[in-house]
């Protein structure tokens, strides 16, 4: 086995918690990858697994070791892809993530519309509202809605959001529309709460600097579209991001308030841990989504 496949082999077993499923992989027989391992432990000289009748566990060494064979194989690959994509067209597989509505409203049609350009490409848009390690999970890209605090990691800014105050019409019928947040004091609201969004509105007033209001609030929620839809349907009052209720924003079914007091955007950005063999599939991609993203409604918001 080259040392290639001897690194692959190693996270395989890593991956799958185990020694013969992480063989099963390669064909190998559990005897076989406990060799292949012993031998690796033994040229490196220091043990990379520890092993117990109940579970498998990386040893600092083995993590270490780990993090680099992950970031080695992945530049290997796009090295080939880089010297296969220059005589062919675009093939292979691209790792997305993305916030979860943003991905679901704005990320799965333009994966589907660059899809449609290259049929060879297969993609993951995994849609979750946490940072992702991109080095640990392979991610190729990510759409980020936030300040960047990992200098490690490219970017390119696409765009930008704010946190807005919006209600649905009937709402505003009924209980008036606030001029100032001081007006919230008579609101009712619909919160939405998550690591991202916190309980408290905050608002800046131009003289005086932020102001945090805290809202009588009806109902709070996890969940961006159940925030949306309760809004909707006349609950109260909700603070979202903007592309969150653009659709709703367009269709005339929310409507936005306190706009004047709205805090700074939040960017909008493509991040990817490195630029350099990046594989033509995923810089196809990436300018792909660069060129599209900035067009659409939310940017206007």
């Amino acid at each position: 086995m080259d040392r290639l496949d001897e690194l692959r082999l190693f996270l395989a077993i890593v991956d799958s918690g185990n020694f013969a499923a992480g063989g099963r992989r390669f064909a190998r027989s559990p005897s076989s990858t406990t060799r292949i391992v012993g031998e690796l432990e033994r040229r490196l000289g220091t043990r990379l697994l520890q092993r117990t009748t109940r579970k498998l566990s990386l040893t600092d060494s083995g993590a270490r070791l780990a993090e680099q064979a992950r970031r080695l194989l992945a530049d290997y690959d796009d090295a080939i892809d880089d010297a296969v994509g220059a005589a062919a067209h675009l093939r292979g597989n691209i790792k997305l993530s993305a916030p979860t509505l943003f991905g679901s409203r704005h990320m799965a049609p333009l994966v589907q519309e660059f899809l449609e350009l290259h049929p060879d490409i297969t993609l993951q848009l995994a849609l979750e509202d946490r940072l992702v390690d991109l080095i640990d999970e392979r991610i190729d890209i990510a759409l980020r809605i936030c300040h960047l605090a990992d200098s490690s990691l490219m970017a390119r800014r696409v765009g930008q959001v704010r946190r807005i105050v919006v209600a649905s019409p009937d709402y505003l019928r009924r209980l008036g529309r606030p001029r100032t947040p001081d007006d919230l004091a008579r609101h009712h609201a619909v919160t939405f709460v998550n690591q991202a969004s916190p309980a408290a509105w905050t608002f800046q007033r131009k003289e005086e600097g932020a102001q945090k209001v805290t809202v009588s609030s009806r109902i709070e929620v996890n969940r961006a579209e159940a925030a949306i839809g309760l809004a909707r349907a006349g609950m109260g009052l909700t603070r979202v991001l903007s592309y969150q209720v653009a659709r709703e924003l367009e269709e005339r079914s929310l409507v936005r308030v306190l706009k004047g007091y709205e805090l700074a955007p939040i960017p909008v950005q493509l991040v990817y841990p490195s630029a350099r063999f990046l594989a033509p599939r995923v810089r196809a991609f990436l300018d792909f989504a660069a060129a599209k993203i900035p067009q659409m409604p939310f940017n206007r918001l």
